[in-house]
């Protein structure tokens, strides 16, 4: 069996990355590394990967690894032996899953295949809005036959992001669906075709699939898995494998507390990469897998290339450079701040960026984090009750105007002055960056790096 590919992905799993990053912690906080420490750390590696249900052949090729050469290899000129220590496990977890595999943003046709409740249907809405996003044509066509309600579930998802999708409720023959399909959407760049499921892999459900593919010759075959199904799904897995050749893998529920690795292990009977995961139920839940940086992640290293990428998806070009200057320029009013906080919003929850910031994974619970975004949500709430003159002018806002902002807002006059507070917190950290000159030129050289035209 080739293990290569799969691994921890995201069994970035709450309970496997904050096992993990303890283990990190205990190195880190060691006097010093010697035989007896590393062979408990790699006990402490095996049972976090076990625990979280992975492959025990996985978890030992992953442990064995990380102990030879945390044994054997010296660290190199400017490193301590810890952080080389650190450095090995993360090797080792990137080596294991394998090379990302670039997903082709050009013409094609993607057959869809899995059992029922894996989040296929969904999961076709997110790969259309993936397309859609990059400036493909996209289609959808309902070859789910079988199931009640599944066209009407996948046009639903369609016309919540403007994709047509072609089914016929009334047609139980699904091979007579995807032809009119491959006719219709001949000009359309990118075409999914969802396929029937079951809840277990029947022979007339594999000659469906069997069928499927030489009607529509796709350029993918993608698998889609749920992440919590457990290691059962190996012999799902290498069926469909076997039957129609899988070219790629979709993850699901990995946003959950579920194990995972047992899932993660099984993919690895289809020899085929993990493409993307689904971490989240809304339509934008949807990540590309970078082994880098999702070990990186999971290890609470950050990923601040995946931060950039959701801030450049989130934020407006012209508002960005406009509010830019003018925070460079050391103006910061309300409008500035909400500006802000509309980009973060957008950006995902607060869980999920700390998750890409190095060093914070752990650091706030995550009855801290939701509290945090329901103040941030809040704080919206108060500014939209605010008038021109007060969102310019914070400084002249008296003890009138919080009793009146917090009767059309429906919050309390406390919360008010809490985000007062909080901007002339972020107002004096903003004045104090606009008055040093070097700082300033280094965040207008990393903002023109980013895309932004904010001037000299």
């Amino acid at each position: 069996m080739k293990y290569d590919a799969v691994v921890g992905v995201r069994v970035v799993l709450e309970s496997l990355g904050s096992s993990l990053r303890n283990v990190l912690r205990r190195i880190a906080g060691a006097s010093h590394i010697d035989e007896s420490l590393i062979k408990e750390v790699v006990r402490d590696i095996q049972r976090a990967l076990l625990q979280a249900d992975v492959n025990v052949n996985l978890t030992l090729k992953i442990t064995k690894g990380v102990q030879r050469r945390a044994l054997e290899e010296k660290p190199p000129a400017g490193m301590s032996p810890r952080e080389h220590v650190i450095r090995i496990i993360y090797e080792e977890l990137v080596k294991v899953l394998g090379k990302p595999k670039d997903f082709p943003l050009a013409r094609q046709r993607i057959l869809f295949v899995g059992l029922y409740g894996q989040g296929k249907t969904t999961t076709i809405a997110k790969l259309a809005r993936f397309f859609q996003k990059r400036g493909l044509s996209v289609a959808l066509v309902a070859c789910d036959t079988h199931r009640p309600a599944a066209y009407d579930q996948l046009r639903q998802l369609g016309d919540s992001i403007s994709v047509p999708v072609l089914g016929d409720p009334q047609e139980k023959d699904a091979r007579k669906v995807a032809k009119q399909g491959v006719k219709q959407f001949e000009g359309i760049d990118v075409v999914i075709f969802d396929s029937s499921g079951r809840h277990s892999l029947e022979a007339d459900l594999i000659e469906e699939i069997k069928d499927l593919a030489a009607i529509i010759k796709p350029e993918e075959i993608i698998l889609v898995m749920d992440a919590t199904t457990g290691q059962q799904a190996g012999p799902q897995a290498k069926a469909f494998h076997e039957a129609i050749g899988v070219t790629s893998v979709v993850l699901t529920k990995l946003d959950g507390s579920a194990k995972g690795g047992g899932a993660l292990s099984a993919v690895a009977e289809t020899q085929a990469p993990i493409v993307f995961v689904g971490v989240g139920e809304k339509i934008d839940d949807f990540e590309k897998f970078d082994p880098p940086r999702f070990i990186s992640r999971m290890l609470g290293m950050g990923d601040l290339q995946s931060l950039l990428e959701k801030a450049q998806e989130a934020m407006d070009q012209e508002k960005a450079e406009e509010t830019a200057k003018k925070i460079l320029s050391g103006k910061f009013t309300l409008r500035e701040m909400y500006d802000q906080m509309e980009m973060l919003t957008k950006m995902g929850s607060l869980r999920k960026i700390f998750s890409m910031l190095p060093g914070m994974p752990g650091k706030m619970s995550d009855e801290e984090l939701d509290a945090t975004q329901e103040r941030l949500r809040v704080f919206r709430i108060i500014m939209d009750s605010m008038t021109d003159a007060e969102m310019d002018n914070p400084r002249e806002i008296k003890s009138s105007h919080v009793i009146r902002i917090a009767r059309g807002s429906g919050t309390s006059p406390r919360q008010v002055k809490e985000l007062l507070k909080q901007y002339n917190m972020a107002r004096k950290a903003v004045k104090g960056f606009a008055s040093d000159r070097k700082m300033r030129r280094h965040l207008m050289k990393q903002m023109k790096a980013g895309g932004l035209d904010v001037g000299e």
